[in-house]
């Protein structure tokens, strides 16, 4: 029983581990996104109708300040602190919330960030610090 539980402890630190690589990569893709929004580019759809419409500019500054945030959270949770833990739940589900009304502006990366964002809260959520070997 206890081999089991070692056994899922290195599992839930991968999965850390790898949520601290995607919530960086998420975080540089987002700030992207939100550079390209910024300068009313022409890659994004426009959906007539959408409840959630807001102007292209205000998404983009959305997208910028929260990936520079989560890029900041996905290094920090190199350190293994718990509120870099706390932070990085937080983050994701802002950022998939966040995609979530970005939805119909750009559908299949939006589905995409919205999966990584409910992988990245599973592995902050299961890993406990003493699995970690830190605070």
């Amino acid at each position: 029983m206890a081999e089991r539980s070692r056994a899922a402890a290195g599992w839930a630190v991968g999965g850390s581990i790898l949520a601290a690589w995607l919530m960086i990569v998420l975080g540089l893709w987002s700030a992207l996104v939100g550079i390209a929004a910024i300068a009313e580019d022409e890659v994004f759809l426009t959906t007539p109708g959408y409840t959630y419409a807001v102007d292209l500019t205000a998404w983009g500054w959305i997208h910028l300040v929260l990936g520079v945030v989560a890029l900041a959270a996905g290094l920090a949770l190199f350190s293994g602190a718990a509120w870099a833990r706390a932070v990085g739940i937080i983050l994701a589900v802002l950022v998939a919330v966040d995609y979530f009304l970005f939805l119909p502006l750009h559908p299949l990366w939006s589905v995409v960030v919205i999966a990584l964002s409910v992988f990245i809260v599973w592995s902050l959520a299961t890993v406990a610090p003493r699995d970690t070997g830190r605070a």
